[in-house]
């Protein structure tokens, strides 16, 4: 197999420890470096992790032995973080969104294509059990030709969890840029990429109230809407509604459910790798739950890294940066049909990834 691929990680915040927690004893990777603005968090990273260096960004993305940037920064410094890593002649992971705007998205692949490395970016969630076993199902017939689908997300708000919930309320934040990922990135693996968009939007109240944490009680603006709802046009004909909200308490409805001509496939939440997968057949009386057909099975947060690695640019990544752009188009359009009150067709068009085979926990962890 050879040595492990070398991965400096950038940005060690609430998310970096479920990607360290997978990574960090890979034998495919082995993380050489850490870096944080936090230089004390930094420090106690990498003492966690036996051969990780905590090291400055810089010095870090200047870095000879590393290879790949896992970078999960928060979105704002997206764009900068894997453009300074491109420019290093590194390969990049980013933590979703690829970035906050669709030009800095376009540039960030356009200059990898260039430099000729690889771009890879989240969710991986929705290369476990979960979405892939749907994923086999339609693909399968076990649905007839897919028509439509429905994706929804509503919450109250990370204010009321997370302890520094500021940039979910800022530019690039809100619902759909936040949790859209999941969602779309889903229905473009269940049903193919999108054409063109309608959108709109509301923001229900100016301030949130940060709820846990040493900024407890604290007020933070809103600067973005808070509720983005739309209707995507798939290339193949499917119609898919999503609804993203941090203004609602809570809903009934299944995270996405796809529909045919004969049959429907709900589908579990795409901000985890698995859960059932129903089918309700035409003539039926009754959900039927699915034996898992595909995908990385038991997976965790850094298995897209992981599938990027082991593709080593003999095929695409299934959580590539192609996909992420379509996504980031997706979802930006959304917003600006919301803001213009009109239909806006994307620019980007994607391959559907390759389908993830069943693949025991024992397979791809070795």
């Amino acid at each position: 197999m050879g040595d492990p691929h070398r991965v400096g990680v950038v940005g060690l915040g609430v998310i970096s420890r479920a990607y360290l927690d997978t990574l960090a004893n890979h034998p495919a990777v082995s993380i050489a470096a850490v870096a944080d603005l936090d230089a004390s968090r930094s420090a106690a990273v990498a003492a966690t992790i036996p051969g990780a260096e905590a090291v400055s960004v810089q010095r870090l993305l200047d870095r000879p032995d590393v290879q790949t940037v896992l970078n999960l920064t928060i979105p704002a410094a997206h764009a900068e973080i894997s453009l300074g890593a491109i420019d290093a002649g590194k390969n990049v992971y980013v933590e979703k969104p690829l970035a906050v705007t669709f030009q800095d998205g376009g540039t960030i692949i356009s200059r990898a294509a260039s430099a000729g490395v690889r771009v890879g970016c989240a969710p991986d969630t929705v290369l476990g059990t979960g979405t892939q076993t749907a994923r086999a199902a339609i693909d399968d017939g076990l649905i007839g030709r897919p028509l439509s689908a429905s994706a929804v997300m509503v919450t109250p708000g990370h204010e009321r969890w997370h302890p520094q919930p500021d940039f979910y309320y800022a530019p690039g934040g809100g619902p759909l840029l936040d949790m859209g990922p999941y969602y779309i990135s889903a229905l473009v693996h269940l049903l193919g990429p999108v054409r063109a968009v309608v959108g709109a939007a509301s923001r229900l109240r100016a301030e949130r109230v940060i709820g846990s944490g040493p900024r407890t009680g604290q007020r933070i603006p809103v600067q973005v809407d808070s509720h983005v709802t739309g209707v995507l046009e798939h290339a193949n004909g499917a119609l898919s509604t999503i609804t993203t909200s941090f203004d609602g308490v809570a809903t009934t409805a299944a995270p996405i459910e796809v529909h045919g001509e004969t049959g429907t496939i709900a589908v579990p939440d795409p901000n985890v790798f698995d859960g059932e997968v129903r089918l309700f057949a035409l003539g039926g009386s009754e959900w039927r739950v699915l034996e898992p057909l595909a995908g990385y099975a038991e997976a965790s947060r850094g298995v897209g890294l992981i599938d990027l690695v082991r593709a080593d640019g003999r095929r695409p990544p299934r959580a590539g940066g192609d996909v992420a752009l379509h996504v980031l188009d997706t979802m930006t359009a959304l917003l600006r049909s919301a803001a213009e009150g009109r239909r806006i067709e994307l620019t980007t068009v994607v391959r559907r990834p390759a389908l993830v085979p069943l693949t025991p926990f024992g397979d791809w962890t070795a």
